[in-house]
């Protein structure tokens, strides 16, 4: 029998995760704004700019298009993390509740994100650091197939 720790988990102290997306994440309940992007096995860097479009193009349809470069720009940041470091990318979810809105990246690794201090000559590494100062809160869930779904959340 394999064992997973199934709760959302806060990337930094004392981050709140929010109630409602744990229970679409993981109870599987509905809510009014939810919309899949699958990525089909892909990983090239056009997979960024077709999230991208997939973002600007539902939160339009949503209404939110005014958090919709915030929400582009934390997309790009999940789906360039899953494919260069959570061995390929499986879907984007995009969720909308209340004032909040969720953007989950799956990936296909288990692993934890990590969100260092990169060196100020250092090519990579700030992408986290970005999302964390665009989100509310953000964290990850590994889910009972081993895939990790990332998640971010922005105030809508």
């Amino acid at each position: 029998m394999t064992t997973f720790d199934a709760r959302p988990h806060a990337a930094a102290a004392g981050a709140r995760q929010p109630e409602w997306l744990a229970s679409v994440l993981l109870g599987g309940l509905p809510t009014p704004c939810d919309a899949v992007f699958p990525f089909h096995g892909l990983v090239e860097p056009a997979c960024v700019s077709s999230a991208r479009r997939f973002v600007d193009h539902t939160l339009t349809g949503w209404g939110s298009d005014g958090v919709a470069f915030e929400a582009q720009l934390v997309v790009s940041e999940l789906v360039t993390n899953a494919m260069r470091h959570g061995g390929g990318i499986d879907e984007l979810r995009l969720l909308a509740y209340g004032a909040e809105l969720a953007c989950v990246v799956t990936d296909r690794s288990p692993a934890a994100p990590v969100a260092v201090r990169p060196d100020v000559f250092a090519e990579f590494g700030r992408g986290l650091r970005l999302v964390e100062a665009i989100c509310t809160t953000w964290g990850w869930v590994v889910s009972s197939t081993r895939r990790k779904l990332v998640w971010a959340v922005l105030a809508a």
